[in-house]
C-alpha cells in the first residue's frame, strides 16, 4: 500500500539496477523516480481521453540551497522539493479538469523558450494583439496599452516570463503608486492579473505570480457632485475655452454620458432635425455593450450645431483622425478658470477672494451631478438610470429580459428639465427657451 512520501524518504531513496518509482499517497499520480544512476526526479501519471500519460515535472530536490523569491514557483523542468512537486501536480490536474493537456503545454513552453518568445516583452506583445485589442473597446485597449508601455515593459522587458515572481509584481505596483497614485496602481494590478491568467491559459506559466497580491489601495466609492455655485462657475469657465474642450465638458454635464462616449462621438450618430433630436450611441462604443438612445435638449442641440465640421467624422478632435485627448492639462486650466470666476464673485459681494476654495473634482463627477440633479427634480430612479444606460434595480428578472421600453419620452423630459435647471443657475433671469451659450 502506497504511503505519503517524506523529505527524509526522498533523501534516503537508493538507486538499483533498474529504474524505480515510488508513488506518493498524499498526491495521487505523483511519483518519485530514481534512475540506476541515482538521479531522482518527479513525474505525474494521468489519463487523458482514456489514455494513460506521463509528464516529467523536474529534478527532485530535498531542499533548496537558495530560497525562491516570494510567490515564485519552479516551472516544469526546474528542480522541485516534495512540497513543490505536490503543488505542481495539483496545478497539472487542475489543467486536466479544464480539458487542457499539460504535456502539450510543456512542449509549447519549451518551444517558446528556444525561440525567445518566452520573454515578458514578447508575451505582452502577444497579449495585446490576441486578447486586449480583440476583447476590449478601443478606448479600453488604448488605456491598457498605455499602462503596459509606461510601467510593465520598462520593469520586465526581456526578462523570462517564468522568472517573474510576486516580488516583481509588488515592485511594479509600488512604482505605479508613487508615480500615478493608488487608483492607477489598482488599474495596473487588474491588467497584470489578467495578463498572467492569460499566460497560464496558454500554457506559458503553471500559475500566476499575481495570485494573492493585494490591491495597493481600497477602491473608495465617490459621491462628489458639483454644487449649484460650482455648476455656474464650471459653465462660465467652459465658455472661455475654445474648441473642442469647452463643448465636450458642456455636453458631459447636459447629457450625463461617459467621457469616452462623448469624446468619441461621430456625426452620423446624431439626429438634430425634427421635434425629437437624439443621439444613438452604438453598442460597440457603450461601456455595457448596449445600444443607447440619448434624447437631446434644445441646449445640447444648440451646442452641437455650432461645432465646426471637421473631416474624419469625429465631433470633438484636434487631429481629425482621433477623438479629443489631453484632458489632464485642460482640466487643470478649467480648475484655475473656475477658481478665478469664484474669486471675482466673492470680491463683488465684499468677501475675500483668497479664502475661496473649490474641493477636488473629476470629470466623471459631471455624470453624477447630472444624475443627482434629475433625481432632485423628481424623476424616478429607473428613469435616471435609463438616461445613464444603467440597468435599473427596479426592473429585474424576466421583466428585465422582456422589457424593451427604453423610456424615451421620460428620458427626454428628464434631460430637458435638467438642462433648464442648469440654464437657470447660469442665467437666472434668462428665458427658458433661449439655449445656453457654448
Amino acid at each position: 500500500m502506497a504511503k505519503a512520501l517524506t523529505s527524509k524518504f526522498v533523501a534516503a531513496a537508493k538507486s538499483s539496477e533498474a529504474r524505480v518509482e515510488f508513488p506518493d499517497a498524499a498526491s495521487p499520480g505523483l511519483y518519485l523516480v530514481v534512475q540506476p544512476s541515482g538521479v531522482k526526479s518527479w513525474a505525474l501519471r494521468y489519463r487523458l481521453a482514456g489514455k494513460p500519460k506521463k509528464l516529467t515535472i523536474g529534478p527532485a530536490l530535498v531542499e533548496r540551497a537558495v530560497p525562491l523569491p516570494e510567490g515564485r514557483r519552479p516551472d516544469l523542468g526546474d528542480g522541485h522539493t516534495l512540497a513543490e512537486a505536490r503543488v505542481a501536480a495539483g496545478t497539472i490536474l487542475e489543467a486536466l479538469k479544464e480539458g487542457r493537456d499539460p504535456a502539450t503545454e510543456k512542449k509549447r513552453a519549451l518551444a517558446s523558450s528556444a525561440s525567445g518568445a518566452d520573454t515578458a516583452s514578447a508575451a505582452l506583445d502577444d497579449f495585446l494583439e490576441k486578447h486586449v485589442d480583440k476583447k476590449n473597446r478601443p478606448s479600453t485597449a488604448r488605456e491598457t496599452r498605455r499602462f503596459i508601455v509606461l510601467y510593465l515593459r520598462p520593469a520586465w522587458g526581456d526578462k523570462k516570463i517564468k522568472r517573474i515572481a510576486k516580488a516583481d509584481v509588488n515592485d511594479v505596483l509600488h512604482d505605479v503608486e508613487e508615480r500615478g497614485g493608488p487608483a492607477s496602481a489598482n488599474r495596473v494590478l487588474a491588467i497584470i492579473s489578467k495578463f498572467f491568467n492569460w499566460t497560464v491559459e496558454r500554457g506559458l506559466l503553471s500559475s500566476s505570480p499575481a495570485k494573492g497580491v493585494k490591491a495597493p489601495a481600497a477602491i473608495v466609492s465617490r459621491d462628489r457632485v458639483l454644487t449649484d455655485d460650482e455648476i455656474r462657475w464650471f459653465w462660465k469657465a467652459t465658455e472661455g475655452f475654445g474648441y473642442p474642450f469647452g463643448s465636450v465638458w458642456q455636453m458631459l454635464l447636459l447629457t450625463g454620458q461617459r467621457r469616452e462616449e462623448v469624446a468619441g462621438a461621430v456625426r452620423k450618430e446624431f439626429l438634430l432635425s425634427g421635434d425629437k433630436p437624439s443621439w444613438l450611441i452604438p453598442r460597440e462604443r457603450s461601456k455595457n455593450g448596449n445600444e443607447h438612445l440619448v434624447p437631446l435638449s434644445a441646449d445640447a442641440v444648440a451646442i452641437l450645431e455650432r461645432l465646426p465640421k471637421v473631416s474624419g467624422g469625429f465631433l470633438f478632435t484636434t487631429t481629425g483622425t482621433t477623438s479629443v485627448s489631453g484632458y489632464s492639462k485642460a482640466k487643470k486650466r478649467l480648475d484655475a478658470a473656475m477658481l478665478e470666476i469664484a474669486g471675482k464673485e466673492a470680491d463683488a459681494r465684499g468677501a475675500d477672494p483668497a479664502q475661496v476654495e473649490i474641493p477636488e473634482w473629476r470629470l466623471h463627477d459631471l455624470r453624477r451631478t447630472a444624475a443627482s440633479g434629475m433625481a432632485a427634480l423628481g424623476f424616478a430612479v429607473h428613469v435616471v438610470e435609463a438616461v445613464l444606460n444603467h440597468k435599473s434595480g427596479k426592473i429585474s428578472g424576466v421583466a428585465a429580459v422582456y422589457n424593451r421600453h427604453e423610456y424615451a419620452d421620460e428620458k427626454r423630459a428628464a434631460l430637458t428639465a435638467w438642462s433648464n435647471k442648469v440654464r437657470a443657475l447660469i442665467e437666472p433671469a434668462a428665458s427658458n427657451v433661449v439655449p445656453l451659450r457654448a
